[in-house]
């Protein structure tokens, strides 16, 4: 295996995934810093979203058999620069052009480091996805936890020239990187996407993914909010803590094959898991700190059990095509994010936060339901 290659992938990984989320536990600060409200403080983490959900689609058209490497070291050098503007930004417009850019460039940035560590190792791929998830996991969580730090010790500006530094230094390693391949994007057609949807078992899960991270991503946009509402001189280091819970998405990812064998079957162990998760959300109810603390890390646990599962079963239920049903999957999953990011803030401000999770407890009840009635499909 080559380790020093895996080892700049996975730095590189953490860096963006950094960037992607360093907005989170940032946006009541940039809303006052602004004079924005909460809706449009959330479209900083909304708009990266968005292109994650829609780059397995469109990407598959414009970037036919790009070298691997190439994309790679000119979407990085992108982002670099993007980060300077964001640290040196002066209005709400200026900001979210930059974080535009970034959501145009941050999926070229992961399928190339994805299919360069596909090819790393062909005898450890699984493995290699596995270090995927993980560091993509620990990315966000190092992102929100050093932003909230940074933005408090230092203020929020440092945060984007540090996150630029960090991308030199990924931009050093890379251009000395001896791995490369092109990048194989899926070309999705409209007509294979309606045969994937003909099957109701890839409608249920698409449609629970979209619903698991629309709920996941509105809870962890607005709680930065909900923080400054219940504990008005909360540091941006205490909201950046709060992420810490990210984590145990970590363990669950690496575990997920001796969690299903626990349960039984992938359904099961979804299923207790989709229990798990809502039954956490509503506990974010709370105004205690400790238990919302406490709620986040097992909120984590219950939401990484249902995607690292979900992420197995949408890969191995049809022999064919296994780009494109990944691909659509991952679609679902990150435009339920982008939505889930704006929809509940609206809520929030109009109706209130107890409003807002009980539309995600319905929600999720909803999705879970449907699936117990519909299991027998994948049997």
């Amino acid at each position: 295996m080559n380790k020093k290659a895996l080892a700049i992938i996975v730095y590189n990984i953490m860096v963006v995934l950094s960037v992607m989320y360093a907005t989170q536990p940032l946006q009541p600060l940039l809303a006052e810093e602004f004079g924005i409200s909460m809706t449009q403080s959330s479209l900083f983490t909304a708009v990266i979203m968005f292109w994650l959900g829609i780059a397995p689609i469109v990407y598959g058209y414009i970037l036919e058999s790009v070298s691997s490497k190439k994309m790679l070291i000119t979407a990085s050098i992108i982002l670099f620069f993007t980060n300077l503007v964001l640290g040196f930004s002066n209005s709400f417009e200026m900001f979210l052009l930059a974080r535009c850019v970034e959501g145009l460039v941050v999926p070229a940035i992961l399928t190339s480091s994805m299919t360069i560590l596909a090819n790393i190792d062909k005898k450890n791929i699984q493995f290699n996805m596995s270090v995927y998830v993980a560091a993509t996991v620990f990315g966000g969580l190092v992102g929100r936890v050093m932003s909230g730090f940074i933005a408090t010790e230092f203020g929020w500006r440092v945060v984007f020239f540090s996150l630029s530094f960090a991308l030199l230094i990924a931009l050093y390693f890379i251009k000395n990187l001896k791995l490369d391949v092109n990048a194989k994007l899926t070309k999705a057609t409209l007509h294979d996407v309606i045969d994937i949807l003909k099957d109701k078992r890839f409608v249920l899960i698409y449609f629970m993914m979209f619903s698991v991270f629309f709920v996941f991503a509105g809870l962890l946009n607005m709680m930065p909010f909900r923080m400054k509402e219940l504990f008005g001189d909360v540091s941006e280091t205490t909201i950046g803590l709060l992420y810490l819970g990210y984590g145990s998405g970590i363990v669950v990812a690496l575990l997920s094959r001796k969690i299903v064998k626990f349960f039984g079957n992938e359904i099961k162990t979804i299923l207790v898991g989709g229990a798990f998760y809502t039954v956490m959300t509503l506990f974010f109810i709370s105004e205690d700190l400790v238990v919302i603390f406490a709620m986040m890390f097992l909120l984590c646990i219950g939401m990484f059990t249902v995607h690292s599962i979900a992420t197995g079963l949408a890969n191995t239920m049809k022999e064919s095509q296994k780009g494109l049903t990944s691909g659509m999957y991952l679609t679902f999953y990150y435009i339920g994010g982008a939505i889930g990011s704006i929809v509940p803030s609206m809520v929030y401000s109009k109706y209130g936060w107890h409003s807002m999770m009980a539309t995600f407890v319905f929600l999720l009840l909803t999705v879970f339901i449907l699936l117990f009635i519909n299991r027998k499909v994948f049997a």
